[in-house]
């Protein structure tokens, strides 16, 4: 795997390593339960949250399980507004993408933005094949990222997880390097 330089800068963000100035503002919005809605498990607790920054912080992308873990922050004003993730998947070239935003930072471009740079990498420096992203059918604000990115819906998978007490149905989006070349540029949109 080669190797994958950091920082990645956007029009408009810086994407990097966590840090451990980060625990607090990464905190503030995993507590949340507006946060923790789509993600596995309930709000994350402060020690939680230190467990996830420290990995965050010091992640290896080598073999597949790994992932690659960066910290979204406006380049004009330094400060934690989210993760972008891509995790190496079993298979040749095969990877799944995520991300989480705080509150002050949704509805204004920022994950389309770091998901498309992460995207970017992926399908270049990275090599690549296929990236998807699964969620929940409930999680409509991800589902429009997704499609602003040009991604496809490929699967709609009925009461497919039992989590936080009821049923929920997984989509699953995804693009490949030779539709992601054609489609580089993600629709505007937050």
């Amino acid at each position: 795997m080669p190797e994958i330089l950091l920082p990645i800068h956007t029009d408009r963000l810086v994407l990097r390593r966590f840090e451990g100035r980060d625990l607090d503002a990464f905190h503030a919005y995993h507590s949340l339960a507006e946060t923790a809605r789509f993600l596995p498990g309930p709000a994350k607790s402060y020690t939680k949250s230190m467990e996830y920054v420290g990995k965050y912080a010091n992640f290896v992308y080598e073999k597949e399980g790994d992932w690659l873990s960066l910290a979204i922050e406006a380049k004009d004003e330094p400060g934690l507004l989210g993760e972008v993730v891509l995790k190496w998947l079993p298979g040749r070239g095969q990877a799944e993408i995520g991300w989480s935003t705080a509150p002050q930072a949704r509805g204004k471009g920022y994950a389309t933005e770091a998901a498309a740079a992460v995207l970017d990498l992926g399908f270049g420096d990275l090599g690549l094949r296929r990236i998807e992203a699964r969620l929940d059918e409930l999680n409509t604000a991800s589902a429009a990222l997704c499609q602003r990115l040009g991604m496809r819906l490929e699967a709609r998978h009925v009461d497919k997880w039992f989590y936080k007490g009821q049923w929920a149905t997984e989509l699953v989006y995804a693009v490949l390097a030779d539709e992601w070349s054609r489609e580089s540029e993600p629709t505007p949109g937050p």
